[in-house]
């Protein structure tokens, strides 16, 4: 029974000459937008979906799209010399390229890819300042003991029972509604099973191992930033690649500081005559200790800045500001001679010294008249 395949050009919407970049991002915007689940309700849109899908076999395969150039759509009837390398299934071995986007478009992830994540506790000063930090994770790679291959030392493999040595299974299960192509669950893909599994590994051939890796902070990291480590994560499956390692950034709080954008601020006291005839005090900031100008007749709650003195910008030059707030330090001691000179000075200001001779009411009526 013959089948009719139109120009795969004209389905995924792309020149002649288009690059293969350009018809990986045209296959996955077609695939998305007319997947079967976004068109519920829609008897066509299975086979749509299933069109889009040849069509992107044929044009991402050299020798099928010089085929097509060639002869056109004949060579791809069923039946045809060229039919036997397009199906009407997805290839799931390597949802790690455009399928893998058009999946998780859906929410479907490879478990396979499942990446490490790693919480690391950094001070306030490294966030600030930066830093580089050494840190040490467990992650899947390769068994030690049977070199990978899952079997014990000395035993041979067999071909997987399950899939029959192809590594690969085929499934009509899942969100997509045609039937799709996926690594074999009972040999991982690899065709082949240990007959005599090894004991470190169980047979996977992966294990987990401890990594050592070497992690640049840039200046200005912030709380909550996830830092993502390419190619550090778990092994995906024997002799493949590695998934990432997600660094979760977690800055500790400060005893003095604290963060607010690209400006740090700090709480200083100051003494009663610092704030009414103002003078230098020495402040911490994140460098070390700078001197600051108090002004005369500060309040309390006044805040002073120091330009510069802030954490480095991400996106330009430069650094934000410390914005220091001072507020008025009453000792908790007088001598004598001090609370003589305070009652005195407070006569000269006008001040009422002894308000327990004025009732709560004329308290009151001072207040609000």
């Amino acid at each position: 029974m013959s089948r009719i395949v139109r120009d795969p050009y004209e389905l995924l919407g792309v020149r002649r000459d288009a690059t293969q970049e350009e018809i990986k991002a045209a296959f996955r915007r077609a695939a998305i937008k007319h997947h079967p689940d976004r068109n519920q309700g829609d008897p066509t849109a299975q086979s749509r979906f299933a069109e889009i899908n040849r069509a992107y076999q044929i044009l991402s395969d050299p020798g099928h799209r010089a085929n097509f150039d060639r002869f056109g759509t004949d060579p791809f009837e069923r039946g045809g010399v060229a039919a036997s390398g397009i199906e009407d299934f997805v290839d799931l071995s390597n949802v790690d390229g455009v399928m893998g986007d058009i999946l998780s478009a859906f929410g479907i992830k490879n478990p396979d890819r499942k990446k490490v994540e790693y919480r690391l506790e950094i001070s306030f000063e490294e966030a600030a300042l930066g830093s580089s930090r050494e840190i040490r994770y467990a992650r899947l790679d390769h068994c030690k003991t049977c070199g990978s291959s899952g079997a014990a030392p000395g035993t041979t493999l067999a071909n997987c029972r399950n899939c029959g040595g192809r590594g690969k299974v085929r499934s009509a299960q899942g969100l997509l509604p045609i039937p799709l192509e996926r690594p074999c669950p009972t040999c991982f893909g690899r065709g082949k099973m240990a007959q005599t599994p090894c004991v470190s590994c169980r047979g996977k051939g992966l294990t987990k191992q401890t990594r050592t890796l070497e992690v640049n902070l840039p200046a200005g990291i912030e709380h909550g930033t996830a830092r993502v480590v390419e190619g550090e994560g778990n092994r995906i499956k024997p002799g493949g690649g590695f998934s990432d390692l997600e660094i979760q950034i977690v800055v500790l709080p400060h005893e003095l500081f604290e963060r607010d954008g690209d400006d740090v601020r700090c709480r200083v006291p100051i003494s009663y005559v610092q704030a009414s005839l103002g003078g230098e005090i020495t402040v911490p900031t994140l460098a070390g200790k700078a001197k600051v100008r108090v002004p005369p007749a500060t309040q309390s709650g006044s805040v002073l800045r120091l330009r510069g003195q802030g954490v480095s910008h991400r996106l330009r030059a430069g650094k934000g500001d410390q914005l220091i707030e001072v507020f008025v330090e009453v000792p908790s001691e007088l001598s004598p001679r001090a609370r003589e000179l305070l009652v005195e000075l407070g006569q000269e200001l006008g001040e009422d010294l002894q308000p327990q001779q004025r009732s709560f009411m004329e308290k009151l009526k001072g207040l609000f008249g």
